[in-house]
């Protein structure tokens, strides 16, 4: 995703293209104050949109119009003549008139709650809203059209003219103008697909299922379709919260809503011959995750038939200017309306200045053919975890004339033969390779089915090895691949040492995603970083290389480990693994010992093969890709995780015998509109004396950065158990408390709080295995009496990008070298 939206923003060009009438301008009251919220229409029809929190408004037409109408309760109307067609930056004053309503007097700005025909009508909006759509049968199936589109906007002259798009001058041949906004905008990707979805209401069952897809780009556009999927998911306009962008938005429909936005009744009239009301609605507050718009709802089924939602410019999203939906409901019968059209569109910018030039985010999905009560069997909906087809990706124009519901327009047609162009530029080419290296951190070579990286992960530094360099690669034929290879080579300065690792995994089965993997790596570790272990033999821990820490760390380990697994994914979402791997494991530090003791006296190394059986179940989890390697589209799904590992000391000649049963539960929970909480509860035990390589230690975090699942005031070792259960938890109000404080507000910024505890218990058996008289060995501890616990308090979105957390350790302050507070941060780019 970022790849194709960092390429994107290299296609900026101009060359409007005018509809019939076009209006913009600013509405004002007779103080020169901006007058929000404003409706302004084209006389005599239902074309119409709302002044923004600036007054600001843009409309447009392909129709002639000749005359403005501006009106608002609290106003007199005011109703401008067009004489031309294209009318900018309009000045309209409104002149103040008080007006009855239910024997109330209205005035501009907040509206009443009580005797308000809006909210009355609202109010049995509520009470009809299970009896609307498609929830009124047990069955039914329809087509479905979606086209995704991303354009460049604000395209001026200086763009045109640089050096940047010497020789790609072609690309502004498709230039157009938004109807939402009045920008010049150049489209730059289009995808297409078609599908036929299936429901049964009586099981709770929907399946759908690709007919077709096409798009405009590139070997990897899957990646974005399936972003956009996730950043434009399917809503109900009924719920009480709207989820886009990991942010909850309060519907205008939803049941707090009167608490959240003032409604007026607006007009009135026929819409396919049913009588409807219109109301306009817009925010009470700023920096509120809410909208401004309006919305034609029937007199007698009280069923929406057109609603559009803008967000308010002042809400607390980052990297969005600009957010527009509308929906548009069909009369099946006298009682039954259904989804018709749906349209989003998306302005991601870096601020929210008129000016900022950005990039359009479109989404137009159509329905039709609908079809009821048409019984299918049960195991017709349960999900094939594999369901790639090739054919569907490759479908002719004649299953597109058959199947688009909505023809492509004259640009949209064009961006097709555009970026066939475009590929075949050679400057183009280098800047789409440069954005892909920072996409994936790999660095493709052309003529290979290789790639050199992660680029990130070439130098680093801890304790032990001093400055460490690191060079590595991967097989890459395509994102699909059936089996992938992956190695790497490290050298310390330090300890004047060369490490290395390789792994492999080949896909077996793709419909049951049957994998085999295995490898080797030697390498020096910061283990007990986490207490649920990695299952990638490659896989290193961020505490292994941490440049700057809060307290020397020199408590690192030497291992060699050799893994063999197999994998399965028999259902969507639950996988199921067998695994077996052999390691040694020594102390890498002079200052830190791993010993334990033995019948024959001090042993300092553990030699230990381990066979272990998980299973995990990713409720929700939605997957891009169908190689052996695949990614998450977001993180928005829980994950169970349970396993049991056994040692077996009768296997390769192996020191200890042992059982450890572990259990990790995360869930993420969206609150309504106070925000997002996200907790881990995790638990695990070990039966049977081990060394403290074995044991279960309670990760703490040394370094100056937030790691979730880590207690950040606690160092590595300061508790070791054999038996625990921690919790974490933390919570994002995504500015739900700032926003209402006066001198903040603006700033949107983000509050988040968090709690960490953790109990847990370590057997006299395994004190006594673990206690020699090495002087560098640590004192074991276990927080048994009481359990630990922690609290933070933080500071997101500052200048967009970092977070601070103030950590505050709650309990065992007596022991040595306690850390009682500390700073922790982290940056990234959220929504």
């Amino acid at each position: 995703m970022k790849l194709k939206l960092t390429i994107a923003l290299f296609f900026i060009g101009i060359l409007p293209l005018l509809s019939q009438t076009k209006v913009s301008g600013y509405v004002f009251d007779e103080y020169e104050q901006t007058v929000a919220f404003t409706n302004v229409i084209f006389k005599g029809s239902s074309i119409g949109t709302i002044t923004d929190e600036n007054g600001k408004f843009y409309l447009e037409s392909e129709n002639t119009w000749d005359t403005l109408q501006i009106s608002f309760i609290g106003y007199q109307t005011l109703e401008v003549p067009l004489e031309k067609k294209v009318n900018y930056d309009l000045k309209l004053i409104l002149k103040e008139e008080a007006s009855l309503l239910g024997q109330v007097v209205i005035t501009a700005g907040k509206q009443p709650k009580k005797n308000n025909p809006a909210i009355d009508i609202l109010r049995k909006i509520w009470e009809h809203k299970r009896k609307n759509g498609l929830k009124k049968v047990d069955q039914y199936q329809y087509d479905k059209y979606e086209k995704v589109e991303f354009d460049i906007n604000t395209i001026d002259s200086s763009l045109i003219k640089s050096k940047l798009f010497k020789g790609m001058e072609f690309v502004f041949d498709q230039v157009d103008t938004s109807t939402v906004t009045g920008k010049t905008y150049l489209p730059m990707f289009i995808n297409e697909a078609a599908s036929k979805v299936y429901g049964d209401n009586t099981i709770q069952k929907e399946k759908s299922v690709l007919k077709g897809n096409k798009n405009s780009g590139f070997s990897d556009n899957q990646i974005i379709i399936d972003f956009v999927a996730d950043l434009y998911p399917d809503f109900d306009i009924y719920d009480n919260y709207l989820k886009f962008f990991d942010k909850s938005f309060v519907s205008p429909l939803s049941r707090t809503g009167i608490n959240t936005y003032n409604y007026f009744l607006s007009d009135s009239t026929f819409i396919d011959n049913k009588w409807c009301y219109n109301i306009v609605y817009y925010p009470r507050r700023k920096n509120e995750l809410t909208f401004k718009g309006n919305f034609w709802v029937a007199d007698t089924t009280y069923a929406i038939k057109e609603i559009n939602l803008q967000a308010s410019k002042s809400a607390n999203i980052n990297w969005v200017k600009e957010i527009y939906i509308e929906q548009e409901f069909e009369v099946l019968n006298d009682s039954v309306f259904l989804i018709k059209r749906d349209y989003m569109m998306s302005d991601f910018a870096f601020n929210k200045k008129e000016a900022s030039r950005g990039i359009y985010g479109k989404r137009t999905t159509l329905y039709d053919n609908y079809e009821f009560d048409i019984k299918k069997d049960k195991k017709f909906y349960d999900e094939e975890v594999y369901n790639y087809n090739e054919d569907v990706y490759d479908r002719d124009d004649t299953f597109w004339a058959e199947n688009r519901l909505e023809a492509l327009n004259k640009d949209e047609k064009g961006v097709y033969k555009m970026l066939d162009t475009l590929k075949t530029v050679k400057k183009f080419k280098h800047l789409y390779n440069l954005g892909s290296i920072l996409a994936s951190g790999y660095i493709e070579f052309n003529t290979l089915p290789l790639d050199y990286g992660p680029i990130f992960s070439t130098f680093g530094y801890n304790e032990v090895e001093g400055i460490r360099v690191r060079t590595g690669g991967r097989t890459y034929f395509g994102r699909n691949d059936l089996w992938r290879l992956e190695g790497f080579v490290a050298y310390g300065f330090g300890d004047d040492k060369f490490k290395y690792g390789i792994s492999g995994k080949w896909l077996l089965d793709k419909k049951n995603r049957l994998i085999i993997s295995g490898g080797n790596r030697r390498d020096v570790e910061q283990i007990g970083a986490s207490l649920t272990t990695s299952t990638d033999v490659l896989g290193r821990s961020l505490a292994s290389s941490s440049v700057i820490t809060t307290s020397t760390n020199d408590k690192l380990t030497s291992i060699n480990l050799t893994s063999l697994a197999i994998e399965l994914e028999p259902w969507r979402n639950v996988v199921f693994r067998l695994g077996g791997d052999y390691r040694t494991l020594e102390s890498a530090s002079l200052t830190f010992s791993l010993d334990y003791n033995t019948p024959n006296g001090v042993a300092s190394e553990i030699k230990q093969f381990e066979s272990s059986f998980s299973v995990s179940y990713f409720p929700n989890r939605k997957m891009t890709g169908f190689g052996v390697e695949r990614k998450s589209i977001s993180d928005e799904y829980s994950t169970i995780f349970a396993l049991i590992s056994i040692g077996d000391k009768g296997v390769f000649n192996s020191d200890f015998n042992y059982t450890k049963l572990q259990f990790s539960y995360m869930q993420p929970w969206q609150i309504g509109g106070i925000g997002r909480l996200t907790s881990t509860i995790e638990t695990g035990k070990t039966f049977g004396a081990v060394p403290l390589g074995l044991l279960s230690v309670i990760p703490g975090n040394q370094s100056y950065f937030s790691i979730y699942n880590t207690f950040s005031q606690l160092d590595f070792y300061e508790f070791v158990t054999d038996t625990y259960t921690s919790l974490h938890l933390e919570h994002n109000f995504n500015g739900r408390l700032f926003s209402r404080i006066p001198l903040l507000r603006k700033l949107n910024l983000r509050e988040i709080v968090g709690f960490r505890s953790v109990w847990g218990k370590l057997s006299d058996e395994n004190i006594a295995l673990n206690t020699t008289n090495n002087p560098n060995s640590i004192p074991l501890v276990a927080p048994t009496g009481k359990a630990y616990y922690e609290y933070s308090l933080g500071v997101g979105n500052i200048f967009k990008v970092f977070r601070i957390d103030f950590n505050f350790r709650g309990n065992y302050l007596e022991n040595e070298n306690a850390r009682k507070f500390g700073v922790t941060g982290t940056f990234g780019f959220y929504f």
